[in-house]
């Protein structure tokens, strides 16, 4: 395993950590839901589009040559692309209303909530590793919410519900993203993937900061930083990253977005984090990392039974 894939991965997980702060910085300078999210949208798809028309298309297909003759059309992953489109638009609502070292946590329930959308449309019966570890999420929640601790943080219900619903379209996004556009060049797929959230946003959202002059009046700003560390490095870096070092692996280096979006709103946001909250993050994570853990151990001991 060479390090520098590592290393690529867990920056990607990283950039998304850091996410939140900065959408809480863009509403402090004025800003609404509908324009940091359709700058997000506008300027990262201009970035990945023009990507894909460069040379390091030719450097990326290098690394991950799987362009070839594709199942799914064009429409079908841009449509695909909408559930990140929901995502964005439902975690920085939820963003709005909730600390964000808490909306962090709501979206971490893309664990269990994914298990229950495959067991409903796939009749996929969970493990008892997978049900242990919900479990343990739930417990991690509880406690990295706050509500054990001597002041209970105040929480809006709506926040939450925008949370629940942030997650839900994440776990979605991520299997729906497993079963389409899986013969596609990563760049192309994730630019179309954008694309499709992108309309989304808009038809939401109508960009009117595009023609009222307000995208210079540092719109611009928070639009090129949401958009490289939201919608450009990670994809790229995953696209990457990921095919060399394995899904388990890339998922234990994943979950570097939880501390980090934490710290991040601790140390930027001046967000006060209890020690118990501490402990529940520190549950989730385990929650996150064990089966992934037994996963790569599992395929150590019989690296040819797992391959396919």
């Amino acid at each position: 395993m060479r390090i520098h894939y590592a290393a690529l991965v867990f920056i990607g997980a990283c950039s998304f950590g850091i996410l939140s702060t900065f959408v809480k910085k863009a509403y402090a300078d004025g800003f609404t839901l509908g324009q940091v999210t359709g700058v997000q949208m506008f300027f990262g798809l201009a970035f990945l589009w023009g990507l894909y028309y460069t040379p390091f298309r030719q450097w990326l297909r290098n690394h991950n040559d799987s362009e070839s003759d594709h199942k799914d059309r064009p429409w079908k992953v841009m449509l695909s692309g909408v559930s990140t489109g929901l995502v964005s638009i439902f975690y920085y609502k939820c963003v709005q209303l909730i600390p964000a070292s808490i909306a962090i946590i709501l979206l971490m329930q893309y664990v269990w909530i994914g298990l229950v959308i495959e067991l409903l449309l796939f009749k996929r019966i969970p493990t008892l590793l997978q049900i242990l570890c919900v479990l343990l999420v739930f417990l991690g929640t509880i406690l990295a919410a706050g509500l054990f601790s001597e002041r209970p943080t105040s929480i809006s219900i709506s926040g939450v519900l925008y949370g629940i619903l942030a997650a839900s379209s994440y776990a979605t996004f991520l299997i729906v993203s497993d079963r389409i556009g899986k013969d596609y060049h990563p760049l192309r797929k994730s630019a179309l993937m954008l694309t499709g959230s992108t309309l989304l946003v808009f038809i939401i959202f109508p960009p009117t900061f595009l023609i009222n002059g307000l995208l210079w009046k540092d719109l611009w700003f928070w639009g090129l930083i949401l958009s490289i560390f939201g919608t450009v490095i990670p994809p790229l870096f995953f696209a990457i990253g990921i095919p060399k070092i394995g899904l388990p692996f890339a998922a234990i280096l994943s979950t570097a977005e939880l501390p980090v979006a934490v710290l991040m709103s601790h140390f930027l946001l001046n967000e006060k984090v209890m020690q118990l909250q501490w402990l529940g993050i520190l549950i989730i994570l385990i929650a996150i990392l064990t089966p992934n853990i037994l996963q790569i151990g599992k395929a150590k001991k019989h690296p040819y039974t797992l391959q396919k």
